[in-house]
């Protein structure tokens, strides 16, 4: 596998038109999860993908097994839990930012909470050359939360380990959420938001977010329509084929091999997998994002990880990593629900090579990923 995506995964409905829950006449299902939204992103971009979880043996899970089975994502590290149920939730048409935004959860005693250091495939878990987690799946339950903790350990030749902070406020409600910072710092690639990372951390600004994770060897501060702050340390110890020396165009259509054996908490495993140094200073890029014509304001962190992830993985440069973030979050932006195909790789390719100029003047609206893309500039 190229990447190994571990987390929860429910079934989402979608509201019929803008309103409160309370207004809402209908609903149409879809799915939803950090993890397995990543998982499907990479998958439609052609990476060997598979996605680890729980969901009840009902309906609904048979339901999100197929779903995400359907965009080319190995299911069977998925396990079905006769005791407990799938995960639902529901949502409205709102911005998360917004305060008019809500989101009713039906997910307590789900079979995704019963995740555990005991019960994943460990053999499956770090057979992949990346594992991408969330701060989501710690929050589920306190087993949850042992294992994000010993995945997030730095066992001897493990796997590139991503992290995508994911704060849901919902979640913490009487728990402190700093957990997620001592949980970052032992990734090697993390995501986050300034706006969350202010929520969850108190903590302001790229530079202050880099202050408090300088163990991280890529980290990834978002500034929404803004764009994107990458620090990176001076010496990650990355194989040649991903420390961006390569350019988006040459890199389209060939993942990078780095292959390195794997000890874990049961004894080695088989996969592959880069180790990231640690080092609070080196390079800092800013990149900022396209335009969006946005159509739903949902779904672009996870697609941002997935697009990042996917410029590793071919070893673009730290900037194209980044516009292939942005090229991934817009395409999430302008569809209706939270996941979206992303753009082919060679036109996500040829839009992540351009110059800084033509790359500032991108706009981007619905369909432009398809073979009619509707991409302007000014």
């Amino acid at each position: 596998m190229d990447v190994v995506c571990l987390g929860e995964s429910m079934v989402a409905f979608l509201p019929s038109r803008p309103g409160r829950l309370a207004d809402v006449p209908s609903f149409e299902r879809a799915i939803g999860g950090a993890e397995s939204n990543a998982a499907c992103a990479l998958a439609a971009a052609g990476h060997r993908v598979a996605w680890i979880s729980r969901v009840g043996a009902d309906g609904f899970g048979d339901h999100l097994v197929e779903a995400v089975g359907a965009y080319g994502v190995d299911t069977t590290g998925v396990h079905r839990d006769p005791a407990r149920p799938t995960g639902v939730y529901f949502r409205t048409a709102d911005d998360r930012a917004a305060g008019t935004h809500e989101v009713a959860y039906y997910r307590a005693g789900s079979a995704a909470s019963a995740l555990s250091v005991e019960n994943v495939p460990w053999e499956r878990v770090w057979g992949g050359r990346i594992l991408h987690l969330s701060g989501i799946t710690p929050a589920l339950s306190d087993g949850c939360l042992a294992l994000t903790r010993a995945l997030l350990e730095r066992w001897p030749g493990r796997p590139l380990v991503s992290f995508d902070v994911n704060h849901r406020p919902g979640l913490w409600a009487g728990s402190d959420p700093r957990v997620l910072l001592e949980l970052a710092r032992g990734a090697d690639v993390v995501f986050v938001g300034e706006d969350e990372a202010e929520a969850a951390w108190g903590v302001r600004g790229a530079r202050g977010v880099r202050e408090v994770l300088p163990e991280v060897g890529v980290l990834v501060v978002k500034r929404g329509a803004e764009g994107a702050v990458v620090f990176e340390s001076p010496s990650p110890r990355l194989p040649e084929t991903l420390r961006g020396t390569t350019s988006a165009a040459d890199r389209a259509g060939s993942p990078a091999p780095f292959p390195a054996p794997l000890e874990g908490p049961s004894g080695p495993v088989q996969g592959q997998g880069p180790a990231v140094g640690r080092g609070a200073a080196g390079a800092t890029t800013f990149v900022p994002a396209p335009r969006v014509d946005v159509v739903a304001p949902v779904g672009a962190g996870d697609a941002f990880a997935a697009g990042f992830l996917d410029g590793t993985l071919r070893g673009l440069s730290v900037r194209e990593r980044a516009r292939y973030g942005h090229l991934y979050a817009a395409a999430a932006l302008t569809v209706p629900g939270d996941l979206a195909p992303p753009p082919p790789p060679a036109h996500a390719a040829a839009l992540a090579a351009l110059d800084d100029e033509d790359w500032g003047r991108l706009r981007l609206g619905p369909g432009w990923t398809g073979h009619e893309q509707e991409v302007r500039t000014p």
